[in-house]
């Protein structure tokens, strides 16, 4: 065995090696002597999710707030600024828009032609990236052929195709066929610098900037239709303790890590999703890129964090950045080091990090980078043009504002049509299923965690695709699973947090939203009714759980309608780990949307269920609040919610009190 994993090791070096440019070999001899100074700029994307121009495909229209266009003018204005500079990016950069489904579902991209998103990247000048965990959304084959990587995974053909022009290096995902890594895990990044020597006099250099990737080890379960037998997982942490030796054999200069995940302090496990603070202190690595969790770092939302300066960027002593996300930020550490016994040394006490926003107010953006609009001008016509095509129409509008509070037009169209497609596919596969009663759940994507314009808004009249999309926004396969009646229930109370506890004798305002995502609060709909009581601790929220009226008994059998990434683990819901799984679709959550609606040509409010669940009544003393689009107060009226607008923010956003005591 320990043959085995000396000789892979080995084999991983030697194609390290064999696979470098011209870039990767080792630079000039250091003439610099003890006590040089260099200044050196790391840039950073991350989830920028192919948002490319700042273009909004469901509204139809320019939004300034977004766009990788955008960003690459920071990074200009970043290359001006500071004399020494390197650019990476740190993942799901492939998936995430309309114009990134186009070019992989509808009319995917042949190998000759390279993908726009990276189009785009390659225009700027990137000097290496990691993969995200939608990296792999597409399959292996589609990854494989637009980063021209010849991965040795089953259903992959070699061959070389147009891909990115600067390297992509991933550690922690390995080929169950030979156990090796699927991309390059590691490389070295030579850049021509200038520091000062001890005089204080300016000489240029060679730099030697050792890259690793890492990526969350979840994505067997949340990818297990398209990973599943063909690759396997390690964690970030035993990653990183695997190719460090290797790394260090080399004598690079700086150890940058590119982690596509954030910061957890909880028990380490392989498992962990966000182990960037585990992965700061493994020793050896100088520099912490960070991604996935869609906020930035540092920012005030990992104020307290042990052994975290959430102001000027450090993880347990090392310097880090998370950029943002959808192409609304640059992250930039800025990193000083002092020539000491013949090497480089990060002066951590005099480096920090900050993110620079494109817009550091809603009217004041930046300008796009007038060179990537013409780069993927005919791609993004085609993408429009693809999600008009006319499906039917609705005679009610659709939204996802106040979905949080109880508006569930948008996820009903949804649950009906997944639960339509589950009984017809059970009704074939599954005989056995088919007096079992069929329930689905299906969660807000946009509820305005990405501005006051992230919200699905259907109007009332025809149909297109690109409402479609709208309504789903992620390209998530359809799953079901069969549960009994005591795990609905606790599906319910796992979503019901996504409440704070509210104290119903407290006279000062209370916010009603917690941090759980609003990806994560998945509502119910088929025959089910609940209530969720705010003022309970969490675990105890579900009552008057109902189905066709009758109370659900614990043991009572349920077929449950979700997609692949909550039926396998995503999000961490109780029981579900892939086990209860009796179908996992071929279609997309989002195609059996688009084919249910044209098989009924127009959505009426008889097709769909009403909502299915209340608060339970309760008086406060002070007003329970939430943040939301701003002008929706009619609207949340015309759905017989209780809900009042208290304030303007002016940015586009306003703050509302819904009032618990009313049904």
């Amino acid at each position: 065995m320990f043959k085995h994993l000396a000789l892979a090791s080995l084999s991983a070096a030697l194609l390290a090696a064999c696979a470098s440019t011209p870039a990767d070999k080792p630079g000039k001899p250091a003439t610099l002597g003890d006590g040089a100074t260099l200044d050196l700029a790391i840039l950073e994307t991350t989830d920028v999710h192919s948002n490319i121009l700042s273009y909004d495909y469901y509204k139809q229209k320019d939004d300034a707030s977004f766009g990788y266009e955008r960003v690459a003018t920071l990074i200009h204005q970043a290359r001006k600024e500071f004399p020494n500079t390197v650019l990476f990016d740190s993942g799901d950069t492939i998936q995430g828009s309309v114009l990134a489904d186009y070019q992989a579902l509808v009319k995917p991209v042949g190998c000759d032609s390279e993908l726009a998103i990276y189009k785009a990247m390659d225009s700027v000048g990137y000097d290496g990236g990691t993969a995200g965990n939608h990296e792999f959304n597409y399959g292996l084959p589609f990854l494989a052929q637009v980063t021209n990587t010849a991965m040795n995974v089953d259903g992959v053909t070699a061959k070389p195709c147009a891909g990115p022009k600067f390297p992509l290096v991933l550690s922690n995902v390995f080929s169950a066929r030979d156990s090796q890594p699927i991309f390059k895990p590691w490389t070295i990044v030579t850049k021509t610098v200038h520091a000062k020597n001890a005089a204080g006099k300016d000489v240029a250099t060679d730099v030697r900037i050792a890259i690793i990737g890492f990526t969350p080890p979840p994505i067997l379960d949340w990818d297990k239709r398209n990973l599943q037998g063909k690759v396997t997982v390690t964690g970030v942490v035993e990653a990183a303790q695997k190719y460090m030796p290797e790394i260090q054999a080399q004598h690079p200069d700086l150890v940058v890590a590119i982690l596509h995940g954030g910061l957890n302090t909880a028990p380490y496990t392989p498992q962990m999703e966000n182990g960037g603070w585990y992965l700061a202190g493994v020793p050896g690595i100088d520099a912490l890129l960070l991604g996935h969790s869609h906020t930035e770092f540092p920012g005030p939302r990992y104020d307290g964090m042990k052994d975290v300066d959430a102001k000027r960027g450090i993880v347990r002593g090392v310097p880090a950045v998370m950029g943002g996300f959808f192409g609304k930020d640059l992250g930039v550490i800025n990193l000083s080091m002092k020539r000491e016994g013949g090497r480089w040394v990060v002066e951590k006490d005099k480096s920090h990090s900050e993110v620079r926003p494109i817009c550091v107010k809603k009217s004041q953006c930046v300008d796009a980078d007038p060179a990537i609009e013409p780069i993927v001008k005919e791609a993004h016509e085609a993408a429009v043009a693809y999600v008009n095509t006319p499906i039917g129409a609705t005679d009610h509008d659709l939204s996802s504002y106040f979905a949080d509070e109880g508006n569930m037009t948008a996820l009903a169209v949804v649950n009906a049509a997944q639960i339509d497609y589950v009984r017809d596919e059970l009704s074939r596969s599954r005989p056995d299923l088919k007096d079992v009663p069929v329930i689905s759940t299906a969660s807000a994507f946009r509820t305005g965690f990405g501005g006051p314009d992230d919200y699905t808004d259907v109007a009332k009249g025809p149909l297109t695709i690109r409402n479609a999309a709208d309504l789903y926004f992620y390209p998530n396969t359809l799953a079901a699973v069969k549960i009994d009646g005591s795990a609905v229930k606790a599906w319910l109370e796992k979503s019901a947090t996504r409440f704070n506890q509210i104290d119903p004798s407290k006279d000062g305002e209370q916010a009603l939203i917690g941090k759980m995502p609003g990806y994560n609060f998945d509502q119910a709909q088929g025959g089910i009714t609940y209530t969720i009581d705010v003022t309970k601790p969490e675990g105890q929220r579900i009552g008057n759980l109902r189905y066709k009226g009758k109370p659900v008994k614990d043991g009572q059998a349920f077929v449950v309608v979700t997609n692949s990434y909550r039926a396998n683990g995503g999000g961490e819901f109780p029981g579900m780990n892939g086990d209860s799984v009796v179908l996992n679709a071929p279609d997309g959550n989002r195609e059996v949307v688009i084919k249910w609606v044209e098989a009924h040509k127009t959505i009426t409010s008889k097709l769909v269920d009403k909502r299915s669940w209340t608060f339970v009544p309760v008086k406060v003393k002070g007003p329970v609040t939430f943040t939301g689009a701003v002008g929706k107060e009619d609207l949340a009226k015309s759905l017989g919610l209780h809900i009042t607008q208290l304030k303007d923010n002016g940015d586009g956003t306003a703050t509302y009190a819904i009032d618990l005591s009313k049904k």
